[in-house]
């Protein structure tokens, strides 16, 4: 009954006029048409992310030779024709390779050398003759070897004094006297500075967990337990927080810095869960002839982290497209620039969602987009090649890379006016 009952309500609501609802069928299929084509993007999407090829090279446009909709037509009068024929130029240029010489690499010159001779025996070196023969020269061969990690034990003596006439009942001071023990980054711990350089360098450089680290030294016949090196961690990273400083002040002082954030998981850490997400920020900058690089650990990805590590920075921040960046852009000393390699993504997400589909076949945007980008990448590519300067590179991106950058935010305006002024 709830069947007719409904049945007669959409019937009540529906126009008698044939024409009106035929509009109202193509409408609602057109609807459901552009539903299913989404649907089935975001599919192939998935997929693609799940078992596709995780790579975003410009393989996955190959065959596509149109770079552009409306053809390469020229920039308006501000682009000189000479450059338009250098960029064609250049197009066509088939640069050469160079081939690697084969063979074994030289051992680096700083290695220290220990020379063995392998000279005959005396009667070797009696000719036939009866003559003895002379030394006309000699082969040299190297072979790289390596000393295991040598442990020793750094007994510290200080000899203690006292004056044998007083005893020290005059008033002369202590009665003893004993030079100060050495300065150490933990007291009292059995630990030098070169072992703490080397626990925490084997950790965070070569990926060598402690556990590991306990089973190494074992073998050399030393007990060394897993919790006391996560202390001498913990300890040696408060003695390092003014070098820490040090780093921000330098980082801060730089023309730009990069930021970025990844997640990191922390199985053991008061009030939160194994499975809680944490998160390691980046951030790169300084003198870009000596970069800093800063890793800070936050359990949070909020954009008060970045907030409160940039305050008081005037320059250039690159980021990604993450939100919790949007408040540089309203910071008047700070000028936010994006990241290509996010930008390109998103078109390379574009053509695998469309890969196979009747809308890929119609439109070429995403293709056109990739094929710019490249361009830059590659312009990018020979700059580094040719190791360009600071001055230098600006110089070659402004005569470049703007260019290209022009290209395409004209061809886009071009056609998002086109598309505005259709009636569709």
């Amino acid at each position: 009954m709830w069947y007719i009952s409904a049945m007669t309500s959409i019937n009540a609501t529906l126009p008698d006029d044939p024409h009106t609802l035929k509009g109202m069928i193509v409408e609602l299929t057109m609807r459901y048409e552009r539903q299913i084509d989404l649907m089935l993007e975001e599919i192939r999407l998935l997929r693609a992310l799940r078992f596709g090829r995780k790579s975003e090279k410009l393989a996955l446009v190959e065959g596509i030779k149109q770079l552009s909709l409306f053809g390469e037509a020229p920039m308006p009068t501000e682009q000189p024709a000479v450059e338009a024929e250098a960029e064609a130029e250049e197009e066509t240029r088939v640069p050469a390779h160079t081939r690697k010489k084969p063979g074994r690499k030289p051992l680096p010159d700083n290695l220290p050398r220990v020379e063995v001779v392998h000279d005959l025996p005396g009667e070797a070196k009696i000719c036939a003759c009866g003559c003895e023969k002379s030394r006309i020269g000699e082969e040299v061969s190297e072979q790289l070897d390596v000393v295991p990690a040598k442990m020793q034990v750094i007994r510290h003596i200080r000899p203690k004094y006292a004056c044998r006439r007083c005893e020290g009942l005059e008033d002369n001071g202590p009665a003893v006297a004993i030079a100060p023990p050495p300065a150490q980054m933990i007291p009292k711990s059995l630990a030098t500075a070169g072992l703490l350089a080397y626990v925490l360098i084997a950790k965070f450089v070569d990926a060598l967990p402690f556990y590991r680290q306990v089973l190494i030294f074992r073998r050399h016949g030393v007990e060394l337990q897993r919790a006391t090196m996560c202390g001498w961690d913990m300890q040696v990273a408060e003695k390092c927080q003014p070098l820490l400083e040090l780093f921000r002040e330098e980082l801060l002082a730089g023309p730009l810095i990069q930021a970025d954030e990844t997640t990191v998981q922390v199985l053991v850490e008061p009030g939160r869960a194994p499975t809680a997400k944490s998160y390691m920020w980046v951030f790169r900058g300084g003198d870009p002839r000596r970069p800093t690089l800063v890793y800070q650990y936050q359990p949070s990805r909020a954009g008060e982290v970045a907030s409160r590590y940039l305050r008081g920075y005037q320059g250039w921040v690159q980021t990604d497209g993450y939100a919790g960046y949007d408040f540089l852009d309203h910071c008047p000393q700070v000028v936010h620039v994006g990241c290509w390699a996010h930008a390109r993504r998103k078109f390379a997400e574009v053509i695998k969602a469309l890969s196979s589909s009747k809308t890929r076949k119609k439109t070429g945007l995403a293709d056109e987009a990739l094929g710019y980008i490249a361009k830059l990448y590659a312009i990018e590519a020979k700059a580094k090649d040719e190791k360009l300067d600071t001055a230098a590179l600006a110089a070659w991106r402004q005569a470049k890379s703007v260019p290209v950058l022009a290209l395409l935010i004209w061809y886009r305006f071009i056609e998002y006016n086109l598309l505005k002024s259709c009636d569709f």
